[in-house]
């Protein structure tokens, strides 16, 4: 069945079918009757309706039959199967409501390691033996819930898929909502996808990826940075007349560092105006600078 569907089945009107047609299913289980798919046919199978819940069907059929449906109105040992969300769940009709039955529609192959009708099996990691009592079809595919034999619901149950694999470890509730979900993130594990944004990064420059994915925008580069991309030759200058390493940065500029309080530097003031006089007079800076500390001393 596709998802979001329902089927009703109806015991085969044949001769071995009289014991157990219009029985309730505690009537069936003292008498160790089971309710088997090969006893009953498939009479109609339609889409659900929004907010479809076994008994809005059943009051739907008894105000009007639909014209594709074949068989008696709905009635005590009826089977209803609901296929929503990719969950199938089986209901045996009872005069006043319905029982949920495992096993009735099976999707495993003749192979398979687990069923319904499993019993005396050994589940690896766990001690003694466990059997199934009941199962549910998510996705197409059987899982089973297994009881320990010997301590039954004093121990928490298991659920098993077909090949005998642990998909839940422990369970009180049975197939509730949330060991069904628990199931389904086991079929359909999350994607954890990679932020698309940084493309690439590297330690002297980064690119980052624009909203529209065609802009490439070069964020600011840092002094050293500017260096390394400066050629040789500039570089060289810089170094020669930068007084500041910090300020290579691929301008010529200069600039004097300035002190704490904001003010340029003495020493580089005197400097610059030691090398205004000898540019003046013609003589290096240097032999200024040393006749202007022997006049000094003799004073």
């Amino acid at each position: 069945m596709d998802v979001n569907q329902f089927a009703l089945y109806q015991l085969k009107n044949i001769p071995e079918n009289r014991q157990i047609r219009f029985r309730p299913y505690h009537t069936l289980q003292e008498k160790g009757i089971q309710i088997q798919y090969k006893d009953y046919e498939q009479v109609y199978l339609a889409r659900m309706q929004p907010g479809d819940e076994p008994e809005q069907i059943r009051r739907r059929f008894n105000r009007k039959l639909p014209r594709t449906f074949h068989g008696h109105s709905i009635s005590v040992s009826d089977v209803l199967v609901l296929n929503k969300g990719g969950v199938v769940t089986s209901y045996y009709v009872e005069k006043d409501g319905f029982t949920v039955i495992a096993g009735f529609i099976r999707s495993g192959s003749s192979g398979a390691l687990v069923s319904i009708d499993t019993a005396d099996f050994h589940i690896e990691g766990k001690e003694g033996c466990w059997h199934a009592f009941d199962s549910i079809i998510i996705d197409g595919k059987q899982f089973f819930l297994m009881e320990h034999e010997t301590y039954g619901k004093e121990v928490a149950w298991v659920v098993l898929d077909e090949e005998g694999k642990i998909i839940v470890d422990h369970t009180y509730q049975g197939f509730d909502q949330a060991t069904v979900q628990q199931i389904k993130d086991c079929l359909h594990p999350p994607q954890h996808t990679a932020e698309p944004e940084m493309q690439k990064q590297s330690t002297a420059n980064r690119y980052i990826q624009m909203p529209s994915g065609n802009t490439m925008d070069k964020p600011p580069l840092e002094n050293w940075q500017k260096y390394m991309e400066n050629g040789e030759y500039l570089r060289s200058s810089e170094i020669d007349e930068e007084q500041n390493y910090n300020m290579i940065d691929g301008r010529r500029n200069n600039m004097s560092p300035k002190g704490k309080n904001g003010r340029a530097s003495v020493l580089a003031k005197l400097r610059r105006k030691q090398a205004e006089i000898a540019k003046r007079y013609g003589k290096p800076a240097q032999q200024m600078a040393m006749a202007e500390d022997m006049e000094r001393r003799r004073k």
